[in-house]
């Protein structure tokens, strides 16, 4: 009838609506996790450039020994930029006496390894005496591992999906919208624990007067992400909980 292919049409169109927005949102973070701009570093002033203190910043800061203090002060000092899985630096290409650096420079990357993500931070920064700091330490092990989870439980929604549209149903759909409600969560967690965990270190290590920092665009990207996610999550509900609740009121009106 007229109204049953209407209704179809309000469902597919929910539906479609729905996996656009899901797939934006898987996008964007997949794209905040790639990139190392969550949090950014500007130096008012010039750096120390191819001073001997510059030097030393940069070869502390690439070390494989670089505690939270040395490589938070080399970021500080040299245009730093941090991501989730690296921290970089701006740094002149060339660092003889006769180039001029401010004209040349260039970013270079350090990468957190596994046990980085998970090592403990300390109360002071850098003083291994000074104990855990339990707050800081579980902040950002979870802003590791909740985008990871995000983005499973979004490929779990979809796989789910798939097999609805396979099954020619709607009522898997509520799952779907379950899974994409849960990864808005533990992305909007991920959000929280981010901006928690730089606020306690800046506390910790304030930032100088001649530096200024500022949440970068990759973060920008998961906070955009949650809300595309909660948006898919309810029109993921909304269309399989009224699918259903036509079907039930035309089989009676039928039966009837």
């Amino acid at each position: 009838s007229r109204k049953g292919a209407m209704m179809d049409n309000r469902f597919a169109t929910a539906l479609v609506i729905a996996c656009v927005l899901s797939l934006i949102s898987t996008i964007y973070m997949a794209a905040s996790i790639g990139t190392d701009f969550w949090y950014e570093y500007h130096t008012l002033t010039p750096a120390e450039n191819v001073s001997e203190a510059g030097r030393s910043i940069w070869e502390e800061f690439f070390s494989k020994e670089a505690d939270e203090k040395t490589y938070t002060d080399a970021l500080f000092r040299c245009n730093g930029t941090v991501g989730l899985w690296r921290r970089c630096i701006t740094v002149p290409k060339n660092s003889h006496w006769y180039s001029p650096p401010e004209n040349d420079m260039t970013t270079n990357c350090v990468s957190f390894s596994l046990s980085d993500q998970f090592m403990e931070k300390y109360i002071e920064p850098g003083n291994h005496n000074s104990g855990t700091d339990l707050n800081r330490t579980y902040l950002w092990r979870l802003q590791f591992l909740l985008p990871f989870v995000s983005i499973g439980l979004m490929c779990f929604g979809a796989l789910i999906g798939l097999c609805a549209c396979a099954c020619r149903s709607l009522y898997p759909a509520i799952a779907t919208g379950v899974l994409h409600f849960l990864a808005g969560l533990c992305t909007l967690g991920l959000v929280g624990c981010y901006v928690a965990g730089i606020e306690l270190l800046h506390k910790k290590l304030p930032l100088p007067d001649d530096v200024r920092g500022e949440f970068g665009w990759s973060f920008c990207l998961a906070c955009v992400s949650a809300p595309l996610q909660f948006m898919a999550a309810a029109l993921f509900i909304w269309a399989a909980r009224t699918n259903r609740k036509e079907f039930t009121l035309l089989k009676a009106y039928r039966v009837a």
